[in-house]
């Protein structure tokens, strides 16, 4: 089909997932258990947005002339890659969706996607509304089932399968590069991040110690890009610290369907018990406890844990190093504006991070210093279509986002016409 009715269909889909948002709105607080007021003004407008973004792309997409050789005309071609495999996981699960499907529906490839075994629902459902959209049959395909052994193995193994695009943990990244080789499939992943928040004395406390929690404890933690570490300087670390954990413990925390709840369950039995393995470990490895770090008494029924900070952390306790994605903060204190840039690199992943400062030429310096993909400045966990997203280092590489997603999902064609 033509570009415009590509991107009339994709516009249609958008509007069908904004029709339908409340039903899928709970369809999400259902199978991921976080509040339902997320859900809705988060992940469905979210999505919305970027497939709306998308549908613009669909007549974009274009080629170049070269005329660096008048022997010839020279052209340039953009065309779909073919089938492409993606692999999404179970903390975003209808924005993961689209985030894949916006930018490979735009240029023309056909997708199998396989969302996380404990979040199916949103997925199966956008599917459905895909489909009454108008999106040919067998454009969009998605598979339902485990990863190891099943549904994602089988996908990124797939000698028919041309790319695969993967958002999730960074030890099944690197299973899926080695399985990518079978066709030198291309890659793209988006994995872990152990993000450093760091916040100067001379930032706006206030404004600090909500972004913080923003940072960690949106969606319980489980969060890519969360910031786990937070590096506060001495002079601020009082204040700052007083009011954070007040703040943090007047956290309605239940239900995801409870319109009041601000932080739900962990998504199932294993991801709590992860979670809570690694309070044990931080508390063995010499970290202070100043609140949480445990399941609420009062809520027996659900995977919930408590929003848990520790004190007193070094940077290579295992808490500060390691990808725990669960509602855990490790707090680590600094004095000199030099080594935290050094300690905030200390780490396999660099995912995101940000910096909280009046100052605009140091907010320019750290920016600039920190090793990640996303830098945010007196804000956290901003997002917008247009602006890319992704990794340096162990978070994985490609961006997704913005016009560099095209990128992932579009090969280039070089013509030569001769002219003598």
């Amino acid at each position: 089909m033509s570009a415009a009715q590509r991107g009339h269909i994709m516009y249609k889909l958008a509007d069908l997932i904004e029709k339908h948002a409340q039903e899928l709105a709970e369809l999400e607080t259902t199978d991921n258990g976080k509040p339902i007021n997320e859900s809705r003004y988060v992940d469905v407008a979210a999505t919305v947005e970027t497939y709306r973004y998308y549908a613009g792309w669909c007549t974009k997409l274009e080629g170049e002339t070269i005329t660096t050789n008048p022997g010839f005309f020279t052209y340039t071609l953009r065309e779909p890659i073919g089938v492409v495999g993606q692999i999404i996981p179970w903390n975003f699960p209808m924005l993961m969706q689209a985030w894949k499907w916006g930018p490979a529906l735009a240029c023309g490839n056909s997708v199998v996607l396989k969302p996380a075994e404990q979040t199916p629902l949103s997925a199966l459902r956008i599917a459905e509304l895909a489909m009454e959209a108008g999106i040919p049959a067998g454009v969009i395909n998605v598979v339902t089932g485990l990863g190891e052994n099943s549904a994602g193995e089988f996908i990124a193994n797939h000698m028919d399968i041309d790319k695969i695009a993967f958002t999730g943990e960074d030890k099944t990244g690197q299973i899926i590069v080695k399985a990518s080789a079978g066709n030198l499939k291309r890659v793209s992943l988006e994995l872990g991040g152990k993000a450093p928040n760091i916040v100067f004395a001379d930032a706006d406390i206030d404004a600090a110690v909500k972004g913080a929690i923003t940072g960690i404890f949106f969606n319980q933690g489980q969060v890519c890009c969360a910031g786990s570490r937070l590096f506060i300087e001495k002079k601020a670390q009082d204040e700052f610290m007083s009011k954070l954990i007040e703040r943090v413990g007047k956290m309605r925390q239940g239900d995801g369907m409870n319109e009041k709840t601000q932080i739900g369950p962990q998504v199932s039995k294993e991801q709590q018990e992860r979670v809570l393995s690694y309070v044990d470990i931080a508390k063995k490895e010499g970290a202070k406890l100043a609140c949480g770090g445990e399941q609420p008494s009062d809520l027996k029924k659900g995977y919930f844990v408590k929003p848990t900070i520790f004190t007193e952390v070094k940077n290579d306790m295992r808490i500060a190093q390691e990808e725990v994605f669960g509602p855990l903060l490790a707090v680590l204190p600094f004095d000199n504006m030099e080594t935290v840039a050094e300690e905030a690199n200390k780490t396999r992943f660099g995912l995101s991070g940000a910096v909280w400062t009046s100052d605009v030429k140091k907010a320019h310096k750290f920016a600039s210093h920190i090793k990640a993909g996303t830098i945010w400045v007196n804000c956290y966990n901003v997002f917008d279509p247009a602006v890319p997203f992704g990794g340096y280092k162990q978070s994985g590489y490609g961006r997704e986002l913005g016009k560099h997603s095209i990128e992932l999902y579009s090969n280039i064609k070089s013509v030569w016409m001769n002219l003598n």
